[in-house]
């Protein structure tokens, strides 16, 4: 036989045989999108180095839940922009702030939608770090105990899970605790657990108004130089109780995604974050790309690194083009 003999081209040589041999099939199943709820009135505003992406009130907010239900996206992420900031990020866990709110507004209306809160505080506190300070550094475990109240108050207005994204040394261990102790023993974590300290999230603390005042956040934030780190994050999350496991940011850290999906049998979820998102959009807008192309060649190869669930700003883009196959 001549040379070549084998001839990969050969399962290649129209879409049909192509669609056969797919390796890795994207499916809107797959996407959580993330919501920015703004604490006021008739809000809808776009986020300018976000297109696309709004800031809402909650009584503006029906046409994205429906838009969102339509296209069969199963969950969302919650962010809230509270009108009140003060040093604790106190509004966290009152049972009437903008997060507790939304939970009870999306069940009534929704109520086979999907409800995940981000746990956090950066959106809450006057001076825009995650959690308590003590000396201008974030104090680990007077956070755990505020991160308690958090939870529990998100699980008594509806939450079906709760995710927390600070990083706190033995936050998992603390909020599964608070949870089983109140009774909410179904809700599942799923934990920030390899969260990087990343330059990519720039737009997002546009949108959720969460910038540091001071300082940054590589004290408890990831290294973006370390990979073996990660898993040790990501053990620790475990045998603590996590339910699923994520990596914050994607595209830059698929090596991280494909680690974790050889080492744990945990779901792994990945965020597709602003700064990822926001730079398709504007090489989209110059012209520069085929910005359809490029968003569903960056959400397969996500998916292709491992990642069981992705959270997205191109949820609805993609959903779409799905939908239409």
């Amino acid at each position: 036989m001549g040379f070549p003999s084998v001839r990969p081209r050969r399962l290649r040589k129209n879409e049909n045989i192509r669609r056969l041999v797919r390796e890795t099939e994207l499916s809107v199943n797959d996407f959580i999108y993330p919501l920015f709820i703004e604490e006021g009135e008739n809000i809808k505003i776009e986020i300018p180095s976000m297109p696309g992406i709004y800031r809402y009130s909650l009584d503006r907010i029906d046409e994205e839940l429906e838009q969102v239900v339509d296209l069969g996206i199963p969950a969302v992420l919650l962010f809230g922009i509270p009108k009140h900031k003060d040093a604790v990020g106190s509004e966290t866990w009152n049972d009437e702030g903008i997060i507790q709110r939304t939970i009870r507004y999306i069940k009534e209306r929704c109520p086979d939608l999907y409800v995940i809160t981000d746990v956090c505080f950066c959106e809450y506190t006057e001076h825009g770090h995650c959690g308590v300070l003590h000396d201008h550094e974030v104090a680990n475990d007077p956070t755990l105990e505020n991160t308690k109240k958090q939870v529990v108050s998100h699980a008594r207005a509806g939450a079906d899970m709760v995710a927390p994204s600070g990083m706190m040394d033995g936050v998992v261990k603390a909020i599964r605790e608070a949870l089983d102790q109140a009774g909410y023993t179904d809700i599942p974590i799923m934990s920030y657990s390899a969260k990087y300290a990343s330059a990519y999230y720039g737009p997002f603390r546009d949108a959720a108004e969460s910038s540091p005042a001071f300082g940054d956040r590589r004290s408890y934030q990831m290294d973006p130089a370390n990979r073996r780190e990660a898993l040790k994050e990501v053990q620790l999350d475990v045998e603590e109780g996590a339910d699923i496991i994520m990596v914050k940011p994607a595209l830059a850290y698929l090596d991280i995604i494909s680690d974790l999906r050889e080492n744990f049998n945990l779901p792994v979820a990945a965020y597709n974050v602003s700064g990822e998102y926001s730079m398709v959009k504007a090489a989209g807008k110059l012209g520069w790309i085929d910005e359809e192309k490029v968003m569903m060649e960056t959400l397969t190869s996500i998916k292709r690194a491992g990642a069981d669930i992705i959270i997205t700003y191109h949820a609805k883009e993609a959903a779409k083009i799905l939908k239409t196959g």
